[in-house]
């Protein structure tokens, strides 16, 4: 009866590790690399029957996959139809066509799609295509095959602005679309991702698909709630569409523990589709509304200097700078949000940035007095972070600075 229990026990065990090894083993899981001279973020992906190797920056409020189709090639491709269910699913905007001769990205009847670059601010009239996409080389490891992934082709003539090698944005928004959807929608694995962007050209990030894959033991991460902002932040919408980016419930700043005095309303999404926080990785660094920046880096200022930390000329887009060899350490800067002791901490390298070995400056830059959205956290305060977007739960996990842990993107 004893040896019968634990056979039991060995065998439960075993299969318990078995279960989490392969959940592990079949987590998506794409490389994060970091552009000096653009400051973004980019992965690579392969598509096609060639296994062509794309680089594509990562934009957070992306509704999908586009790509520069002039020099691609690929026996497995495919145009959508338009009025196809594909067309209805991908939200196609009419047909578009090409006088050209045929090749990817340039077909007739086929299911208009608008990628948009935002680094050039121009929305583009193209179509919807599929293929094949693989996570790597030779399609094995964990990274997910999906034989009919739907992207849209871009001309080579519209990539300015984008990180160098760079000739595509994977989009990472709410939409049906977007890249994580189409990934969990074939492998069956929640609906959630995860970014760590590494703070160096030399590092190397991770973005997760489907759950963490045991990247998460030991990092300490807190909660708060997605906010879905009633109306679209897409340069192209129909009414009643909500934004497919993401927003959170930043209530108030603080500033080494004080909290700075700002009007309560511009922490609030207005009937609009006006202000709040949102999260984006194509801003550099986080920009706050004129009526937030000017009393936060007041506060930052007299606080730094409280720390002996000596204030030097401003160098543009950044208001308050310092000397670097006075810096020991950063006042402390907290975005909270309700519930208790839920604070996004940012200190350190997250909170300033180096200009040159003399010069540092606080890594906020001034939104103006009119932003669609009062605070958008940027990519600079998000280094070495890890992030989750649960949308299953509608809930942003964090966890502040790795550093702080001893950890870092790269040694996930």
């Amino acid at each position: 009866m004893m040896a019968s229990f634990l056979n039991y026990i060995v065998v439960f065990f075993f299969f318990a590790i078995l279960v989490a090894s392969t959940s592990a083993q079949n987590v998506p899981t794409l490389p994060i690399r970091k552009d000096p001279k653009t400051r973004q973020f980019y992965t690579t992906i392969h598509m096609g029957s060639n296994r062509a190797a794309i680089n594509t920056v990562i934009d957070l409020g992306g509704p999908f996959l586009w790509f520069s189709c002039n020099d691609y090639s690929s026996t497995t491709y495919a145009p959508i139809p338009c009025g196809s269910r594909k067309c209805q699913l991908a939200k196609g905007s009419g047909c578009v066509g090409c006088n050209l001769p045929k090749r990817p990205g340039c077909t007739n009847d086929t299911c208009g799609a608008t990628p948009y670059n935002p680094f050039m601010n121009l929305l583009f009239a193209q179509g919807f295509n599929e293929d094949s996409f693989y996570g790597s080389k030779d399609g094995a490891g964990p990274a997910a095959v999906v034989p009919r992934f739907l992207f849209s082709c871009m001309d080579k003539d519209s990539l300015e602005g984008l990180a160098s090698g760079a000739t595509g944005m994977l989009g990472l928004s709410r939409s049906e679309i977007s890249f994580h959807k189409q990934l969990v929608g074939v492998s069956k694995l929640p609906h959630k991702f995860s970014i760590c962007f590494p703070s160096s050209s030399s590092g190397i990030g991770k973005l997760l698909v489907g759950g963490g894959g045991g990247v998460y033991n030991n990092i300490l991460l807190k909660s708060t709630p997605l906010i879905v902002n009633p109306v679209s932040t897409y340069p192209i919408y129909s009414e009643g569409d909500a934004s497919e980016e993401y927003f959170i419930g930043v209530e108030s700043i603080r500033v080494a523990g004080e909290t700075i005095s700002v009007k309560e309303s511009h922490f609030t999404i207005d009937k609009k589709g006006d202000g709040g926080t949102k999260i984006s990785t194509v801003q550099n660094f986080t920009a706050l509304h004129n009526s937030i920046y000017k009393p936060f880096a007041r506060a930052f200022v007299k606080a730094a200097a409280d720390l002996g930390i000596k204030s030097v000329a401003a160098v543009p887009p950044f208001r308050a700078c310092f000397r670097s060899d006075t810096i020991t350490r950063s006042p402390e800067i907290d975005l909270v949000f309700p519930g208790k002791d839920v604070y996004w901490s940012i200190g350190g390298a997250n909170s300033m940035v180096e200009i040159d070995r003399k010069t540092s400056c606080l890594a906020f830059v001034d939104g103006g007095s009119n932003p669609r959205s009062s605070i958008v956290i940027g990519g600079h305060q998000m280094e070495e972070n890890l992030l989750e977007f649960d949308l299953l739960n509608s809930q942003l996990r964090f966890s502040s600075s790795l550093l702080v842990q001893n950890k870092s993107c790269s040694s996930l």
